[in-house]
């Protein structure tokens, strides 16, 4: 009887794990699909001016590069960035131009220009994001680079 539970628990548990590995795996391409969805979303809070939105869409050990020390979670990264959202009008905009997800649909690389009020590039984002157990995509990384030049 004994060995017969523990034979029934190491099954159960098994085929756990295999259901719970198999729930995240997702066809590559519709993996890339709600990656640019969400991060078009991501951006529009600033263009929307929804700050209580943009801080959603942060995991909560999410790091943002910033110009000294890095954010390191949601509530510094929100603290950090409330700023951008206090004025009426975007101080910048963003939209991805290439999205890359593993093949395992957990984690997303989103990259493409940021654009000052006036609709110049004036950097170019990276963000990492990973895919939560509940399927919803949070930002993990993120970083901005500064653009060399003339900025056409």
């Amino acid at each position: 009887m004994k060995n017969t539970v523990i034979w029934l628990i190491l099954l159960a548990s098994v085929a756990l794990a295999g259901c719970a590995s198999t729930m995240l795996k997702i066809p590559r391409a519709q993996a890339q699909r709600e990656v640019e969805a969400t991060e078009r979303a991501f951006a529009k809070t600033m263009a929307d001016r929804d700050f209580a939105a943009f801080t959603g869409f942060l995991a909560d050990d999410t790091i943002f590069f910033g110009d000294k020390e890095p954010l390191r979670g949601k509530v510094q990264v929100a603290a950090v960035w409330k700023r951008y959202f206090d004025k009426p009008a975007a101080p910048f905009s963003w939209e991805p131009a290439q999205v890359e997800v593993l093949d395992s649909g957990t984690l997303a690389l989103t990259t493409g220009p940021v654009r000052s009020a006036d609709g110049k590039i004036i950097a170019t984002f990276n963000s990492i994001w990973q895919r939560q157990p509940s399927g919803v995509w949070r930002i993990v990384f993120d970083k901005g680079s500064e653009v060399c030049g003339n900025g056409k």
